[in-house]
Parts: C-alpha cells; sequence; structure tokens
C-alpha cells in the first residue's frame, strides 16, 4: 500500500497530525497569505484540505501553484453547495487526529498549531479555542483582541457565541464522528453546540494566536444578519422554547454589544 508523505512523516516521528479544513469561494485576494500562515507553522505534521466550492475568480489557479508542497491538498467541488457542504466534504477526506479551521481570509500566528495541540495533550483535552485579533481588510492590525473565557459550555455558548471558528482545534479520537450541520449560516457554531450538548467542555486557551479579517460586506459583517441568523439557530437547529430563545438572545445580544464597542474602541 502506498503511504502518503503526510502519513510517512506522522508515523515516523509518532507526531499527531492536524487536518486543516479551508472552504474557498472566489477568495483570490487572500488565500495566498492564508496558506502562507499555515506554511509558516513551527509545526510541520499539517495537511491542508482547500475545498473550492465554485469559484469564478483565480482561486483553484492559485492554490495548484501552492500544492509543491505535499501537505497541500485541493479539492474541486462540482457546484456551489454552501461552507457547510465545503467544510463537510473536507473533514470527510481528513487523516489527522486533530481537526482545525481557516477561513480563506484568515491568518494563524506561526506558533498557531504547535501551542495549540500542546495544550491539548497536556491538558487531555478534545475541544480548545484561543483569542484573535480582528485587522483590517488591507491587513492592519487593529488594537482589538477578542477575550474569551477559559472554559464554556452548552449553556454558556447559547448566550455567548464566542467562539471563532478560525481558533477551533478538534480530538477526532476523543469526539468520534465530527460533521457540520448542512446549514448555510452559524454553521460552525451549530457544530460547536451540538459537541457541547453532549457534555463536553471548550477550553479557551488564552492566548492570541490568530488575525481575524474583518471584511466589508462578508456576511459575518452584518450585524442583523448575524443576530437573525443566531435567533434561527436558537429556533429551528437548538428547538430552544420562545422563552429560553429569548433569554438566550438578549444575553447574545449584549455580549455582541460589548465586542463591537470594544473593537471600535
Amino acid at each position: 500500500m502506498t503511504v502518503s508523505p503526510v502519513q510517512a512523516i506522522r508515523e515516523e516521528h509518532a507526531y499527531p497530525l492536524v487536518s486543516i479544513i479551508t472552504p474557498t469561494y472566489n477568495a483570490a485576494r487572500f488565500i495566498r497569505e492564508t496558506i502562507d500562515s499555515v506554511k509558516r507553522q513551527t509545526y510541520p505534521y499539517w495537511e491542508l484540505i482547500l475545498v473550492d466550492d465554485g469559484s469564478k475568480d483565480e482561486t483553484v489557479a492559485l492554490i495548484q501553484e501552492e500544492m509543491i508542497d505535499s501537505r497541500i491538498r485541493l479539492i474541486v467541488m462540482p457546484k456551489n453547495g454552501g461552507a457547510a457542504v465545503a467544510r463537510n466534504t473536507g473533514i470527510s477526506t481528513a487523516g489527522g487526529r486533530y481537526l482545525a479551521f481557516l477561513d480563506s481570509d484568515d491568518l494563524w500566528l506561526p506558533e498557531k498549531l504547535e501551542k495549540q495541540v500542546s495544550y491539548m495533550q497536556r491538558n487531555d483535552v478534545a475541544f480548545s479555542f484561543t483569542r484573535y485579533r480582528i485587522i483590517q481588510e488591507n491587513g492592519t492590525q487593529t488594537p482589538f483582541v477578542v477575550p474569551i473565557p477559559r472554559q464554556i459550555d452548552y449553556n454558556g455558548l447559547l448566550k455567548n457565541t464566542i467562539i471563532g471558528c478560525l481558533t477551533v482545534m478538534l480530538d477526532r479520537e476523543k469526539l468520534g464522528v465530527v460533521q457540520m450541520p448542512n446549514i448555510r449560516t452559524r454553521q460552525d457554531t451549530a457544530l460547536w453546540l451540538q459537541i457541547l450538548r453532549e457534555g463536553h467542555i471548550a477550553y479557551g486557551i488564552q492566548e492570541e494566536l490568530s488575525h481575524y479579517r474583518k471584511v466589508v460586506g462578508s456576511i459575518s459583517s452584518n450585524k442583523w444578519k448575524a443576530a437573525r441568523n443566531t435567533w434561527r439557530l436558537y429556533r429551528d437547529i437548538e428547538k430552544l422554547n420562545f422563552l429560553r430563545a429569548s433569554w438566550c438572545f438578549l444575553h447574545y445580544g449584549w455580549n455582541a454589544w460589548k465586542k463591537s464597542v470594544g473593537q471600535s474602541g
């Protein structure tokens, strides 16, 4: 049986492999910088699975130029299916014990994987996330680093959707099958809630290890859409009754406001 370069590295060094899932859609402006931030990781035992979801720009060609590094793989979807479908497609081909997520316009600091794998192994943790800094669309850093709790459970996350997707790492040996709900928005938060609902705890690493790019016009930058999607998450996915959903939504709104004030401060 042929052994892939990534598998050979893992077997030779006995370090756990991290599978990084990156969906792309018309990401030509930022994708090289994003891939570069992965290639600069001090922890070398990773595979980057990029899933292109029907890009109409030069995204695929740019990724193909980066595939001289055998740890980088590309899956081209036959048609646009949305971020959840793209992420689940990447997850289904992942060979790593650990799953990490990085969107096509965000960045990691060089020690992100090394520090997070070390933390999870040292503390026997199945789910971790970290602090992250907001950067402007042009890459300029803002002074705002998103504060996070040291740990959060299901009820806590319902009231404060504080976990940044670009910061998450999951241990599949502890969690079993990982799959995002097939919804167009908030599929990452829906997955975190699904994991925490089963009794797991998410642990926050109190260190800035990622940069989140705030792109004008993106879904996440539209506060009204974000609020509407969160309400739908409570009612349609989590099946909360109206009173509980309203209580959680009030807390969500308060926390979102505090975060917004911090970013503008």
